[in-house]
């Protein structure tokens, strides 16, 4: 499975507000300029964020976004799946073959595993230690 570019960059505005509690909402333009992305797009991806329930919109002069519950009690894999649908590799079907079908459901459940262990709080603290070499693989 590949995350396009509505997990990542809304993944992006999820920790923008997390990096920012207790200033504020946050508006997506200062996100979009920040990280060089379409504030635009960010529109269309926030949507989805607050009808899920991890944004509450602010309207107003001084408006934005912020988070709905603290950055520890919101995972990555909550963002991925309200933006991205449910995670899978492949699409498997009771026809295939039975030690396939184990290694799709093993990928999946060690993907889910990863995302959903993994919260904003974790992801805003995370230093790099000159790892990312480690990290050098496609999903």
């Amino acid at each position: 499975m590949k995350i396009s570019t509505k997990g990542r960059y809304g993944l992006t505005i999820m920790m923008e507000l997390a990096n920012r509690v207790g200033e504020g909402p946050t508006s997506l333009k200062s996100i979009a300029e920040k990280h060089q992305l379409s504030e635009h797009y960010l529109e269309q991806l926030v949507a989805p964020l607050r009808n899920a329930g991890l944004v509450k919109s602010i309207r107003g002069a001084y408006g934005g976004y912020i988070l709905s519950k603290a950055a520890d009690q919101v995972t990555a894999g909550e963002v991925i799946r309200v933006l991205e649908g449910p995670i899978s590799p492949v699409d498997f079907t009771e026809e295939d073959d039975p030690a396939k079908r184990d290694l799709w459901i093993r990928i999946r459940d060690s993907i889910a595993e990863v995302l959903d262990s993994t919260t904003l709080a974790n992801l805003i603290s995370f230093e790099d230690a000159g790892q990312q070499d480690n990290y050098m693989f496609y999903i």
